[in-house]
């Protein structure tokens, strides 16, 4: 390894642990120094709570289901950390760690550490709290040190081509060798060539619409023609489960390890632990953890030689009971063409005697890169896909922002190939061969004036809008006016700070968007069916009003209305989009807008009808909203607050 390597990797540790400091203090000093009444309130912990389901699953993993009243919102997600805990004064062990199998509505899953379930669990007094998850910054450390140490092999070659310092190897694939995917486009096609003919590393750069994981789940076809298995990884659960239910529409057999967002029959019946629980000797060793647990109950209430007796025979039974549940393992994921996880999943113990001939990565650009590397060390060749032009990773620690821990493997390797792509805080170490990749170019979501200004700004004007999109509109909408900006400069509609939140929002501006979206709901003939419509916006506290708002507005119920923030709202569509941008003040200061990525998510979110609500004054001397102001002015209706003050 070169030092240029080595220097470059041991900075990527150091920006891991900067990040592992940070949350650590945050939970320490933030979460775990609130009473349990406020963590409750803040959505840190559930309590109280009803235990409805126990059992054991894969590894004889101890496991709990449980159910809570009241519907606040919460932080918990699936593969979180958590801290199961009873408030029975004489419990003994009053605590469990564990991590979320899946959260549904107000239901939880739970898999504990242990081997045994809590002698607590039906006495009342259950909850659970969040915890710091260890276990991230523990594999992404263990992946960048072993990159630094690995001195031959495949994992050498596939991190020095990355890296480069070894050029990268491509074969032309004909036209003619993709030919037959006709559902695909001419972009598309050309994308699946390149990723079959890249000997290490392919990039696809997919924007907004353009059809990204429809390109990666016709390539996983391809590729299974010549390889008998795939890993498929994404950053997050959700999107683990949306590619395993596309997957599974094609006819292939997927195996979805890990922790699910999901607990719909689609995403479900392909789990590891279904699968596992739908072979013949499962019950077998359900009936050996059973006996064992019983057992080691026994042993507990038992003195001298008779107690380690004991032990000893729930010993022998858990290892016949492992020896059979391996056996099972082993088959189900042998027989599997494609095992999809998340970035974080792929260290799992059950991956570790597995290895692939291509792993791909979704959503390569919302991904960490030492996050990024835990799966490729498990393959020959990676493909990365992504837009490098959408949210980032989010990063808590700042020095670990302004040190390049938010630039992404993917926007690195990019900017090797491009030059508009530029990456300058954390280069990677070498220049060797630059990687070429594989631009979708047809966009199937928006009609052409909504894809117009990022596809100026971000693409270069190299994206389409298919034939289908190009000039779809709601009805008596012209497509010249489907970008509206409404301009509130001069009314005094000022942002407010949240006192307790510390979120900004501007209820000037809701006024004007409900005013806007009754004259859209009355415009709109009573035979026809409403378009779905969300209102999007970058600050927490706005979206929060506009809930309390469009709740107590019943003149647009009818409406299928979602409200969320420009972050929690990427990878998602709606017919119509309202998007407040809520900054207001005499300094022109613009706080995040100035993330151009984040903007460039909430201008591509509308299919048909993009509405922006904001203050002229205060964004107009930034070059991006400058521009887009001029955008609008040229091909969309820009419009004047006033004209909605009733």
């Amino acid at each position: 390894m070169t030092d240029a390597q080595q220097a470059y990797l041991t900075h990527q540790r150091h920006l891991v642990q900067l990040e592992r400091e940070e949350e650590r203090r945050l939970h320490l000093e933030v979460i775990q120094a609130m009473p349990l009444v406020k963590r409750v309130a803040k959505g840190y912990s559930w309590y109280p709570l009803q235990v409805t389901e126990t059992g054991y699953g894969i590894g004889g993993r101890p496991s709990v289901t449980v159910v809570r009243e009241g519907e606040e919102s919460h932080q918990f997600r699936s593969g979180t950390s958590v801290n199961l805990f009873t408030t029975q004064p004489l419990a003994n062990g009053p605590q469990r760690a564990g991590v979320i199998h899946y959260v549904k509505k107000n239901t939880m899953k739970i898999v504990l550490g242990g081997e045994d379930l809590p002698d607590w669990l039906q006495a009342g007094g259950v909850g659970v709290d969040l915890m710091f998850d260890e276990r991230t910054y523990v594999e992404m450390d263990r992946a960048l040190q072993q990159l630094e140490e690995v001195e031959s092999g495949r994992i050498k070659t596939l991190r020095d081509v990355i890296m480069g310092t070894r050029p990268a190897e491509y074969r032309p694939v004909p036209p003619a060798a993709v030919a037959h995917l006709g559902h695909l486009n001419e972009s598309q096609r050309q994308a699946i060539a390149h990723l079959l003919g890249a000997d290490h590393v392919s990039l696809v750069h997919g924007p907004p619409g353009t059809g990204k994981t429809t390109t990666l789940v016709a390539a996983v076809g391809e590729l299974l023609k010549t390889e008998s298995r795939i890993l498929f990884c994404t950053p997050s659960n959700s999107a683990a489960d949306l590619v395993t239910i596309r997957l599974a529409e094609m006819g292939i057999n997927v195996v979805r390890t890990g922790n699910i967002s999901r607990v719909e029959e689609d995403v479900l019946r392909h789990t590891l632990d279904l699968q596992i629980a739908d072979h013949p000797d499962t019950q077998q060793v359900k009936k050996l953890r059973q006996e064992a647990a019983n057992i080691r109950r026994k042993a507990h209430k038992s003195k001298g030689r008779d107690k380690g007796l004991l032990f000893r025979d729930a010993g022998r039974l858990n290892n016949w009971a492992r020896q059979l549940e391996d056996r099972t393992l082993d088959h189900v994921l042998d027989t599997a063409e494609v095992i999809v996880c998340t970035l974080i999943g792929a260290a799992s113990s059950l991956l570790s005697k597995h290895e692939f001939r291509t792993c791909i990565i979704d959503e390569a650009a919302q991904a960490l890169e030492p996050a990024t590397w835990i799966p490729i060390l498990k393959a020959n060749r990676v493909v990365l896909a992504g837009d490098p032009f959408q949210l980032p990773p989010t990063v808590k620690n700042r020095e670990a922002e302004k040190a390049g821990l938010t630039e992404t493997l993917l926007e690195k390797c990019l900017s090797r190939g491009d030059t508009e792509i530029k990456v300058t805080k954390a280069p990677l170490p070498g220049t060797a061969g630059d990687l070429q990749h594989a631009l979708l170019q047809v966009q199937y979501r928006m009609n052409r004036p909504i894809m117009g200004y990022s596809n100026d700004y971000f693409y270069r004007g190299q994206l389409e809008a298919a034939d289908l999109v190009a000039t779809r509109t709601l009805p008596g909408i012209p497509l010249t006016e489907s970008v509206v900006f409404i301009d509130t400069a001069g009314t005094g509609f000022e942002e407010k700070l949240h006192p307790r939140f510390k979120s900004r929002y501007n209820d000037g501006e809701l006024n004007i968007l409900i005013e806007h979206l009754l004259d859209l709901r009355s415009a709109i003939p009573p035979e026809d069916p409403l378009p779905s419509v969300a209102i999007i916006t970058p600050y927490r506290e706005q979206v929060i009003q506009a809930e309390d708002r469009l709740e107590a507005e019943k003149r647009v119920s009818d409406f299928d209305l979602t409200i969320n923030t420009v972050d929690g709202f990427q990878g998602r569509e709606r017919d119509v989009v309202y998007l407040s941008l809520v900054r207001s003040n005499e300094k022109a200061e613009i706080g995040f807008l100035a993330d151009y990525r984040r903007m460039n998510v909430a201008l591509t979110r509308a299919k048909k009808y993009l509405i922006v609500i904001g203050d002229s004054a205060t964004i107009g001397q930034d070059k991006f909203f400058a521009g887009f102001l001029n955008y609008v002015e040229q091909h969309g209706l820009y419009q004047t607050a006033w004209e909605y003050m009733r």
